[in-house]
């Protein structure tokens, strides 16, 4: 299987993403967990071009540029032939993070992520597992986290707002495949809600 989280920043998809890959080690399943950007050495370089720097950095068209990029340099290397030989593939972040954050809170430009989404990827995870929380929470959780991977928790509350709505909807627009958990208590907690819905 191929299994991606998602959310808005300081969510704790991460920490979820680890905590799937531990469950279904223990059942003996042979787990690559990985992330975007990076995953590969090609996509580790582009993302540090990505979350460093100011906000204005790039703008939205480019960013959908390097994440495709990023993207298509992690399935070669890392997700199919992990695929190939029968391992599960659990990413932090996958395509639904570009639709989200470059195709909808950053312009109307959905049609050009689905465009090189299809021409360049064309693969969507087994399931995907947002995390949902209040964005003043995980606004706070970055903070304290600190580091310099901030440049999106930089563009502020109204930001990561339109972030959890956009992934709502996309909850929404697909249920057969996106599963929306409840991202607030704590990580164990929230660990048996993903367990449940996968």
């Amino acid at each position: 299987m191929l299994i991606s989280f998602e959310g808005i920043d300081g969510s704790g998809k991460t920490t979820q993403a680890r905590l799937l890959a531990e469950h279904l080690r223990r059942a003996g399943t042979e787990v690559v967990l990985t992330r975007e950007p990076g995953g590969s050495d090609g996509a580790e370089a582009i993302r540090r071009l990505l979350v460093e720097g100011g906000t204005d950095r790039w703008s939205a068209e480019t960013e959908i540029l390097l994440f495709t990029a990023a993207r298509r340099d992690h399935l070669e290397r890392t997700i199919r032939p992990a695929l190939a030989r029968g391992a599960t593939v659990i990413t932090d972040r996958f395509a639904d993070s570009t639709r989200v954050y470059q195709g909808v809170t950053r312009g109307d430009l959905a049609a050009t992520v689905e465009t090189l989404h299809r021409l360049m990827i064309g693969v969507e995870p087994d399931r995907s597992f947002i995390i949902d929380i209040d964005p003043a929470l995980g606004l706070a959780r970055g903070a304290a986290r600190g580091g310099a991977e901030d440049r999106f928790e930089s563009m502020g509350l109204g930001f990561q707002q339109k972030l959890r709505a956009g992934f709502a909807a996309l909850a929404q627009d697909h249920p057969q495949r996106v599963r929306l958990i409840d991202g607030h208590g704590t990580p164990d907690e929230v660990a048996r809600r993903v367990q449940a819905a996968l």
